[in-house]
């Protein structure tokens, strides 16, 4: 199993090495006040996909925490639930 997710990432690193290796041209990213920036255009997606994704992450931080919390607290009143039932059975 482990030689196939190696093989299925050695294919996407090609694929997106080729991508890269196509999309080598300079592009200009227009800031306010005139400022402009030169880069390829593989390196201008990479970061904006990278934003994306700690974006994303980010956004769903909140909800991950508050369910943990929640699980934890559950886990609590199930813990107290078994141990007066154990101790009604003795």
């Amino acid at each position: 199993m482990k030689f196939i997710y190696f093989l299925a990432g050695l294919l996407l690193f090609i694929f997106l090495l080729g991508i890269a290796m196509k999309n080598n041209a300079l592009v200009e990213l227009h800031y306010y006040l005139g400022y402009t920036w030169q880069a390829p255009l593989s390196l201008l997606m990479l970061i904006t996909f990278s934003l994306g994704v700690l974006l994303g992450i980010i956004a769903c931080i909140s909800s991950l925490i508050r369910q943990r919390r929640r699980n934890m607290a559950l886990e609590r009143e199930l813990k107290a639930l078994n141990n007066t039932v154990q101790s009604a059975h003795y």
